[in-house]
């Protein structure tokens, strides 16, 4: 698979994923240039607290203490400060043998690599030493008579010393493309959930689950050149409660999120996790200039699936216990990506 499938060290990238010789996924031909010009976060894993925490804080975490983070999305905390994990450099990718994903059947190959990150008590400001991992296994399966590149990844986190509680919430912020083109204009998405939070202007959900009324979402729709636009977290069962869900997620079933084809380019993607939301996002705010051979990418050059907890969880009662991660537990979570052509 090391021909359709490559990582970085730094933030663990998915630098590319090619079906049917295109790159599904935008990104950059060097690490250096994901250093100088990633600002929509381009492949990168995501924490330690992916999304949004309102007011840059946490009011209360280790018996009571407050805790401030740096406001770099207008009042609130986005992707874990100036420096979340994404920007950092991880060990890896170090090969670990062959490994199954957990709820894909037949799966052929399951090369895997590591990569590791000691994330330090203090880290942009969140409290306790995290040492992080994340798996990513890659393989084929047959479906339907068609061969299905798989793209497994599993995250696991465990809180090591400096505090007796933190928050961890992680995800992959890959764009897809699915066109072959500059444009996701043209691609047929549906979700498996109408449910969403409705948010602030600056992203903070204002309400729990409510119905999506703005398009159609469990029926296909096509992205056009502008719309519909979406920036929004959706639940992907609503009749759960939210404090049920466990810090590790790992032992829940896959469940299919978004699926998406492009018509022309004939190239399929579906997005399975274990977690209870996803972000789905239609790059309205992509802004890179041409650099190193890589074409300018602007609005709409690609959509994201960004599996996770529910958006600023920690300060919300009914929600924190989906992200507040104590000593001797563990933070799990899986995504997964299958991809085909016609």
């Amino acid at each position: 698979m090391a021909d359709e499938i490559s990582f970085l060290p730094l933030g663990a990238v998915i630098q590319s994923f090619k079906v049917g010789g295109v790159n599904i996924v935008q990104g950059f031909p060097t690490q250096e240039l994901y250093a100088s010009h990633n600002s929509p976060h381009f492949g990168a894993t995501i924490g330690r607290v992916a999304n949004r925490i309102s007011d840059a804080k946490i009011d209360s975490l280790n018996g009571g203490k407050s805790y401030s983070f740096v406001a770099n999305n207008g009042p609130n905390t986005l992707h874990g400060g100036n420096v979340g994990w994404g920007k950092r450099i991880w060990k890896g990718p170090n090969p670990v043998g062959l490994r199954q994903i957990p709820g894909i059947e037949g799966l052929q190959g399951g090369e895997t690599v590591e990569f590791t990150l000691t994330s330090e008590d203090g880290d942009e400001g969140f409290p306790g030493e995290v040492v992080v991992k994340v798996f990513y296994t890659t393989g084929k399966v047959v479906e339907n008579g068609k061969e299905v590149i798989v793209l497994g990844q599993e995250y696991d986190a465990e809180l090591v010393g400096g505090a007796e509680e933190t928050v961890v919430n992680m995800t992959n912020h890959s764009y897809f493309n699915l066109s072959g083109g500059p444009s996701i204009e043209g691609t047929i998405v549906q979700l498996s959930t109408n449910s969403y939070l409705p948010l602030s202007e600056w992203g903070i959900p204002t309400s729990g689950p409510t119905a999506y009324s703005k398009v159609a979402t469990t029926t296909p729709f096509t992205l056009g050149p502008e719309g519909p636009d979406f920036d929004d977290c959706f639940i992907v069962d609503p009749s759960k409660s939210p404090s049920s869900v466990p810090i590790d997620t790992r032992t829940l079933p896959l469940t299919k999120l978004v699926s998406a084809q492009h018509p022309e380019s004939k190239i399929h993607l579906d997005v399975l996790s274990t977690e209870p939301a996803f972000q789905f996002y239609t790059g309205k705010w992509i802004d890179v200039p041409a650099v190193g051979g890589a074409p300018a990418r602007g609005p709409r050059s690609g959509f994201c699936v960004e599996p996770s907890r529910f958006v600023n969880a920690i300060n919300v009662d009914d929600w924190r216990s989906q992200v507040v991660l104590k000593k001797g537990e563990k933070y799990g979570a899986r995504i997964v990506y299958k991809a085909w052509k016609e």
